[in-house]
């Protein structure tokens, strides 16, 4: 039998959850099959369906991959300070790329179903990763004493709740306003909910 190597089985998996993110931007959701995206990828489509046993399952993996490399890069965005300071630069950069990331914009402007349960049923893996790392990082605050007392799982649910809408919402609000505006407001609403009295 033929071992195939844990770097192997990612470098499939990437180019097949690459595939799929160029399937999607260029079809949309509804319309990307799996033969499609084993075609981009170069792959048999048995080789996607050992992996993914549908499109649905195979678009959940991007979204989350997609919205991790959201998070690590807008750790590049933290400046020294309090943890309270670092975490408000952060969140504000993280709401900053997803509202203008391309699949994110593709999937909310062509098939906006696919957000639904993850708006109103249940979270994706990369919002538990989000909610996790906010309450990480307000563990660090209460730590140094930058941030109020209070549970850091539900304070960071409800930081989370006020990002998610700035980065789905804000178009129906931001009329002729300049989207940087709101940024500068989810700054202060997030700063002033977590400094200490």
């Amino acid at each position: 039998m033929v071992q195939v190597s844990q770097s192997s089985e990612r470098s499939v998996d990437d180019a097949v959850l690459d595939a799929a993110r160029d399937c999607v931007l260029a079809y949309g959701v509804r319309r990307t099959t799996m033969t499609d995206v084993a075609r981009r990828a170069g792959v048999s489509r048995m080789t996607v369906y050992r992996r993914w046993p549908d499109v649905q399952s195979l678009i959940g993996d991007l979204m989350n991959r997609e919205w991790h490399r959201v998070l690590v890069a807008a750790a590049g965005t933290e400046t020294g300070g309090s943890a309270r300071s670092r975490l408000v630069s952060r969140v504000v950069a993280v709401a900053r790329e997803l509202r203008d990331h391309p699949l994110l914009c593709k999937i909310r402007d062509v098939d906006p179903e696919v957000l639904l349960p993850y708006l109103l049923d249940r979270r994706g893996a990369g919002q538990d990763e989000m909610v996790q790392f906010l309450a990480a990082a307000l563990a660090d605050g209460h730590d140094d004493g930058s941030i109020r007392p209070g549970g850091p799982d539900l304070m960071a649910r409800a930081v989370f709740l006020t990002t998610q809408s700035f980065v789905l919402s804000v178009r129906t609000v931001a009329d002729d306003v300049p989207l940087a505006e709101f940024d500068r407001e989810l700054a202060r609403l997030v700063d002033g909910y977590l400094r200490p009295d």
